[in-house]
């Protein structure tokens, strides 16, 4: 399955109307768990009231960046694509002092080395799309502050949807691999788990899985994609929040927070 084309809609979609970026955002915050995963890990470890300096790798619609910006009142937010005319609209809709903490430069992150150092890192499904992952986690740890934090949520092996994703170049990872990995590049692992166990699998289906079927199927199905959106929320909710709290042996997701 192709997710690029869908991706450009939508992102047709935020460039013509402000309001609809906001609703984007916290209908992506319902129906994808990994958001839940990561912003839970991003409260836990980035610090109010201090001048921190985050790097978003890979920012897409830049929803994680605009969520430090509103929450974190002093932290500054560095975003790196290869494609930055998602990130160009976000620049455009930002107003007031949040523009001001905001930066941003087109890279690749197999090569790319930001100048700055950082105290935090997001790397949200983006090194399942990387050749040489290991150039990337070496380009992360070199810009680290000491004791700064990696967060990285990826597909796992067992995800037998990201081995047919067009735009993937490996179907995820085991969690003895990316670890094995982090640790030869020098980091400490802090926190391991897996998401998308049996509940958030199952929302997923319906909430992801199923509608993007529909609209590959054809775009007509766009004009009945909210209302089914609106039959399936309460259960995607409920399944996302026991993901969340169960002990998941497996999954087809991994969450990493590694430190340096």
């Amino acid at each position: 399955m192709q997710y690029e084309p869908i991706k450009d809609h939508i992102a047709s979609l935020l460039n013509g109307s402000a309001c609809f970026r906001v609703l984007l955002y916290k209908l992506l915050d319902l129906l994808l768990l990994r958001q839940r995963y990561v912003k839970a890990e991003i409260a836990k470890h980035l610090k109010h009231g201090l001048k921190q300096r985050v790097y978003d790798a890979g920012a897409g619609y830049c929803q994680y960046s605009w969520y430090i910006l509103e929450r974190f009142s002093e932290a500054r937010v560095f975003a790196l694509d290869l494609k930055v005319d998602y990130i160009r609209d976000f620049v455009a809709w930002l107003q007031g002092e949040q523009k001001q903490r905001f930066s941003f430069t087109q890279g690749d992150l197999q090569t790319y080395r930001p100048k700055n150092s950082y105290n935090l890192i997001l790397a949200v499904d983006i090194l399942e799309h990387i050749p040489d992952d290991m150039a990337v986690l070496t380009g992360f740890y070199n810009c680290l502050e000491k004791g700064g934090n990696l967060i990285i949520s990826t597909p796992s092996d067992t995800d037998e949807a990201a081995k047919f994703t067009a735009e993937h170049v490996r179907p995820g990872y085991s969690m003895k691999e990316l670890v094995g990995k982090l640790e030869t590049v020098g980091f400490e692992i802090i926190e391991k788990r897996y998401s998308y166990g049996f509940w958030g699998s199952l929302a997923w289906r319906l909430s992801i899985r199923n509608p993007l079927k529909m609209i590959n199927k054809s775009k007509l199905c766009l004009a009945f994609l909210p209302f089914y959106l609106l039959a399936v929320l309460p259960f995607t909710v409920l399944f996302n929040h026991l993901d969340m709290k169960t002990d998941n042996r497996g999954g087809t997701g991994i969450i990493i927070v590694a430190e340096k």
